[in-house]
């Protein structure tokens, strides 16, 4: 990992930013490409489909339209304690999701004059499970969960048909899917996905969802902003990040372990650690170099931190590095400091405060979502939520009373923007 010394300089918010590690160029690339890609699945629909599977995933011939009996298969095969584990991510998402939908609120201006506050969810969704370097049985949990606890009627589910598998999803995934209800799932994966959940492919079955949500690579994410407007999209949850802020107090082990787990997700992956200790830079240097090379995945998590989207930044003290930290804005934040005030990290897409709170507790068993911001877009965009889904909605009710306390008020405002017909519209309720 490369170090980035920050230490004895007045840095300003553009200063910051330009200091954030990023992969040059990957958002540009990958936005080109998965535009060519979700246009030639609106032009071609499933002959797409089947070229991309075989060109990206070595797939040809395979079952595009799930059958339900390759979900019953693979939930009657899914060992008990994996099955017990999803179990418990399920329990504790649904929770987690219940406290995100608001409550109904009634708003009384004046006396007949009712506005209420509701929230509507969408009609029909897509969700996208990843399946390439990894199984991401979890995935399907945090997307589905919270599209149900929102009462989406429609679920739609795709992850990438598997070679290994002769063309089928990953039978952990559709397990995971029978699990909680989805029978509606699709062999199909990366930028190709997310096309056709927004512009339908007939010949399968596949309708034009209203929303599409999940994780994904930096292809997956792209895609998400070429549909943007055609769909509702969640936020772009791109390859994965890491943002570790420590003092002399963290354990650097720990702090490498952490760095490294999310470094095995995928070489792009981006693993940060800023500090304001010399001490545990150099510790933490090292026990990156002992683990990395001795962990299973260790060629992929070698290439993410050498990149230069990973890096030890070094920073004069705690509001040093929490300015960084949000000019940064990362997936996921964790906060190793003897006092944390997790108050001051204002822009993460999750916050992990402490030692004994990993990410990889969060990508699990937090009850939190993983489904999360990259790429900076925490500065102003949420995770994964049972909100995702809902549409606030105002439902307003004047009685004739209380339309009359403001006509005259209405009349005033048409008649100073020129648009008298709006006006008329109210004088014409009280005439003879």
């Amino acid at each position: 990992m490369r170090t980035i010394d920050l230490r004895g300089r007045a840095l300003t918010p553009a200063d910051l930013l330009a200091a954030v590690p990023r992969a040059a160029g990957t958002r540009e690339a990958a936005f080109a490409a998965a535009t060519d890609i979700v246009a030639d699945i609106a032009a071609r629909g499933e002959a797409s489909l089947r070229d991309q599977a075989e060109r990206f995933d070595g797939v040809t011939g395979h079952d595009l339209r799930v059958p339900a009996a390759h979900l019953d298969e693979a939930l009657a095969a899914l060992a008990p304690n994996i099955r017990s584990a999803l179990e418990e991510a399920i329990a504790r998402v649904r929770v987690g999701s219940a406290a995100q939908v608001p409550a109904e609120i009634v708003t009384d201006v004046r006396p007949g004059a009712r506005i209420v506050q509701r929230w509507q969810p969408v009609r029909r969704v897509g969700l996208y499970v990843p399946g390439g370097k990894a199984v991401y049985p979890s995935s399907v949990v945090m997307n589905v969960v919270p599209a149900q606890i929102a009462g989406v009627a429609e679920i739609a589910l795709a992850s990438p048909p598997q070679r290994e598998h002769g063309g089928r999803v990953h039978p952990v995934i559709l397990a995971a899917a029978r699990l909680l209800g989805v029978d509606e799932v699709y062999a199909m994966g990366g930028a190709g996905a997310i096309g056709a959940f927004a512009h339908g492919v007939s010949s399968i079955g596949l309708a034009p969802v209203d929303v599409v949500t999940g994780p994904g690579n930096n292809f997956v994410a792209a895609a998400k902003r070429a549909v943007a407007g055609l769909v509702g999209t969640d936020s772009e949850a791109g390859a994965t990040e890491i943002l570790i802020v420590a003092d002399d107090t963290a354990d650097a082990d720990i702090v490498a372990a952490d760095l490294i787990s999310q470094a095995e997700h995928d070489e792009q992956a981006s693993a940060v650690l800023v500090t304001d200790s010399p001490a545990l830079a150099g510790a933490v240097a090292t026990a990156v170099a002992r683990r990395s090379a001795v962990t299973r995945h260790a060629t992929r998590v070698q290439t993410a931190l050498a990149g230069a989207q990973s890096a030890i930044v070094l920073v004069d003290d705690q509001h040093a590095a929490a300015a960084f930290s949000n000019a940064y804005a990362p997936e996921h934040l964790e906060l190793h400091l003897a006092d944390p005030r997790p108050q001051d990290f204002v822009h993460a897409g999750a916050v992990f405060v402490g030692r004994h709170t990993p990410v990889s507790l969060g990508d699990y068993l937090a009850g939190s979502n993983h489904v999360l911001p990259t790429g900076g877009q925490a500065r102003y965009a949420a995770g994964l939520s049972a909100s995702t889904f809902l549409r606030p909605q105002q439902v307003v009710t004047y009685d004739h009373d209380a339309l009359a306390e403001v006509r005259d008020a209405v009349v005033t405002l048409a008649e100073a923007e020129d648009l008298p017909a709006h006006g008329e519209a109210v004088t014409a309720r009280f005439s003879a």
